[in-house]
């Protein structure tokens, strides 16, 4: 996904060029809202951590560890979808980078995309959180009753 991100923003970079319209890049502002998203995914993943390995003084809804794991995907491909789109952009302006006056939008473009590597890596380590250890996998109900002896027929 991130390659065909990188190739989308240097075919939209050559088009805006031509067009002689502004870099597709986002503003340095977005870097706060991508950081508060790092942050909520990191204090949620902990929270189902600190559960998952033990600590259940308190009752996890499991709404919540569910909507976790949804955060930390979608955390993790946001983070891919703004890695490619801006690396394509930085692939597009690399050439031309000695005849620019201006080189502010490079530290720009590698900021959104050290945000974008912080989502990616955010998502997949809040993601592991939210796993069950392979000894619980097998704790269903179902195989727990299958085990003692009763019948499909109670849960279905």
């Amino acid at each position: 996904m991130t390659i065909v991100l990188a190739v989308a923003g240097w075919v939209a970079t050559e088009l805006t060029g031509r067009a002689s319209l502004a870099l597709p890049v986002l503003p340095l502002s977005s870097l706060s809202t991508m950081g508060l998203i790092v942050v909520v995914a990191w204090i949620l993943g902990l929270k189902v951590r600190r559960w998952r390995n033990g600590n259940r003084d308190k009752h996890l809804d499991p709404l919540l560890a569910a909507r976790t794991l949804v955060l930390a995907q979608a955390c993790a491909y946001a983070g891919a979808v703004l890695l490619g789109w801006h690396a394509g952009i930085l692939l597009n302006q690399l050439p031309t980078l000695s005849l620019r006056t201006d080189l502010g939008i490079v530290g720009q473009i590698a900021a959104v995309m050290g945000g974008g590597v912080a989502m990616i890596v955010t998502g997949l380590i809040v993601e592991r959180f939210c796993k069950l250890p392979p000894e619980d996998t097998d704790a269903t109900p179902p195989n727990r009753a299958r085990r003692e002896g009763h019948g499909k027929e109670e849960f279905a």
